[in-house]
């Protein structure tokens, strides 16, 4: 899961994102999915709902998610870049995508597959703590005005 840890508090100004305008399965429906092979993995048993803190900290995430964009998209950045623990593979996510995978991970409990970026430019992303801190300079600037 994506979190950012205790960032500012600010109300959400995005809404929910519905379920349809996430990408389709591509194996929806498919006798040879390859999902299948996972069968009687965790993958059937039912998500555990999640917890208020887990809930507060997606929703923080979000609200900050959406003030990062409105700083950085106008310069040119495309998205976060997370690092996978599972895979130990850079993540590349747009920003609607991302927001479309917190917003289904709030409302589902767990986030459905999704494709990965095509041929990313790896300078069009930034970590979240490059948010966090590009973020923490322009709060401090105005604030010293």
């Amino acid at each position: 899961m994506v979190t950012s840890g205790q960032l500012s508090r600010r109300p959400v100004r995005c809404g929910p994102v519905p379920h349809d305008a996430l990408p389709p399965d591509p194996f929806a429906g498919d006798p040879d999915d390859p999902a299948r092979a996972l069968a009687g993995q965790d993958g059937d048993e039912p998500w555990e709902p999640l917890g208020d803190e887990e809930r507060a900290e997606l929703l923080a995430d979000l609200t900050d998610l959406a003030v990062y964009q409105a700083l950085l998209e106008p310069r040119g950045v495309r998205g976060i870049v997370v690092d996978c623990a599972d895979c130990g593979e850079p993540h590349y996510h747009d920003w609607e995508l991302l927001r479309a995978s917190l917003q289904q991970l709030l409302s589902d409990g767990h986030m459905r597959p999704h494709e990965p970026a095509y041929d990313p430019d790896p300078s069009a992303y930034v970590s979240w703590e490059y948010c966090r801190g590009y973020h923490d300079g322009v709060a401090s600037a105005e604030s010293n005005r």
